[in-house]
């Protein structure tokens, strides 16, 4: 049997083919306006794409040979959180992410994992002090030494922008803050972290969230080339809406934008690219709460697609009940299942090469550097966020956004179309899942994560007998 290539049999057809075509269907409509529609980011999404609109080809974006399934666990006692976590790695989960909002036993939380060789992830909501006189990272230190001796590849993700754009305030000083970095920055190159979550779920556009990411990471590669601390790698939090081809392409995006800022440092030089991603919270629900299911799913999707290195699953009820094992377990199998049964990890890029993804990269690329040039050439993130520049852009987003919602253009099922009557959740709230109000005095304005559905649901909570 002799093999023949098939699509000899079929002559190209040009982009003005198609596009000739799609007009003689319309039978008189405007193309422009019946097909073509503008986003939020200001692109025009065209019906098709051909060979042919590809103007400049897209470098081939390196994207890691594998993902892991992650698993966020709040280190409240360590041993407790330990367990936790073996639990977890025993049921398909390849990755741990620790929460702590204070210092820990190390010793209680480490020792039990060292023979569960997977990357643990610690998110520090705090810096320590080794004394009173002296502000310094000793529990950090501590941490990072004790990781190495037991040969656990550990990130420890400090954020101090971060912590800044959400509390409005430094952990302690914009002085101590950078020392304890430079202090860290000394023993381990890779415990920086960039957090484009927090924009996203506060309402920023797809550029916005990679122009203030960019923003963020030139600070503290500005901050490294200074102090001459070489950076191993920088993981970046990113969270994925429900935009389900925008989102793939936004982290393609973003490892594009980070391999052209880190050539203008000499410290980042060998400097890796990481993205944890997660579902987005903005869009999720507490009323027909199962659809945060639906939602969670193509998010992770899209994360995979776009080159996440750990994805974290969300569960569908944890804007309002408390970690439980039923929630976890369901959010962790969602993950199982794209991986072992859907093979989501057969392929390591499997975006490279669609016309659509490419050039929707192309142009957020684009037009977030645009704006993260317009930040730089306005004295910088930090000047900006202090002037409140960024946040005032951000909540003029989030509020289109919302708009869009409140007239139902933006749509969530049941709750702002097909609502189900009978749905009641008085009762069920064991977490308050509005944002909430606490007039404080800051430095500056924080950034406030919010979600969309959050007034509707109010009113609901108020009406139900």
């Amino acid at each position: 049997m002799t093999k023949k290539n098939l699509f000899t049999d079929f002559p190209p057809i040009s982009a003005k083919a198609y596009k000739q075509k799609i007009q003689v269907d319309l039978k008189g409509a405007d193309y422009n306006n019946t097909l073509v529609w503008k986003t939020p980011e200001g692109i025009h999404v065209t019906p098709f794409y051909h060979s042919d609109t590809q103007t400049t080809p897209l470098p081939s974006i390196a994207t890691p040979q594998q993902w892991f399934i992650g698993e966020d666990i709040f280190v409240l006692d360590a041993k407790v959180a330990s367990a936790t976590a073996i639990e977890a790695i025993n049921n398909g989960t390849e990755a741990i992410h620790f929460i702590a909002d204070a210092p820990f036993d190390i010793d209680a939380l480490l020792a039990p994992l060292q023979d569960y060789p997977i990357p643990l992830h610690f998110e520090l909501r705090f810096l320590d002090s080794a004394s009173r006189n002296e502000f310094g990272p000793s529990f950090a230190k501590a941490l990072l030494s004790k990781t190495k001796s037991l040969q656990i590849n550990a990130y420890l993700n400090f954020d101090i922008l971060g912590n800044l754009t959400r509390d409005g305030k430094w952990y302690s000083s914009a002085e101590n803050d950078h020392k304890y970095l430079q202090d860290i920055l000394k023993q381990q190159g890779n415990i920086l972290a960039v957090d484009t979550a927090h924009y996203q779920q506060a309402g920023a556009t797809i550029t916005q969230q990679l122009a203030y990411g960019l923003g963020h990471l030139n600070e503290y590669l500005n901050f490294a080339e200074k102090q001459k601390i070489n950076i191993d790698s920088i993981q970046f939090r990113a969270a994925v809406g429900s935009n389900y081809f925008f989102e793939m392409a936004k982290l393609r995006a973003l490892r594009m934008l980070f391999n052209l800022i880190k050539k203008e440092y000499i410290v980042a030089k060998h400097t890796e690219c990481r993205i944890l991603a997660r579902p987005s919270s903005r869009n999720k629900t507490i009323y027909d709460y199962n659809t945060n299911m639906l939602r969670t799913t193509t998010e992770c999707m899209s994360a995979i697609l776009g080159g996440a290195d750990t994805v974290i699953n969300s569960p569908y009820d944890a804007i309002y009940h408390k970690t439980n094992n039923f929630g976890q377990r369901i959010s962790r199998n969602q993950l199982i299942i794209l991986k072992k049964e859907s093979y989501f990890d057969a392929v390591s890029n499997p975006a490279d090469g669609t016309y659509y993804v490419e050039s929707l990269t192309q142009e957020l690329a684009k037009k977030a550097l645009t704006i993260f040039k317009e930040i730089e050439a306005s004295g910088g993130f930090l000047k900006q966020l202090h002037e409140g520049t960024i946040q005032r852009k951000i909540k003029e987003s989030a509020q289109k956004e919302q708009e869009d919602f409140d007239q139902g253009n933006t749509v969530l099922l049941g709750t702002n179309i097909h609502p189900n009557p009978q749905d009641k959740m008085k009762n069920e709230l064991e977490l308050y899942p509005f944002v909430k109000q606490k007039p404080r005095k800051t430095m500056i304005e924080p950034i406030i994560a919010r979600r969309l559905s959050e007034s509707i649901e109010q009113e609901r909570l108020q009406s139900e007998v």
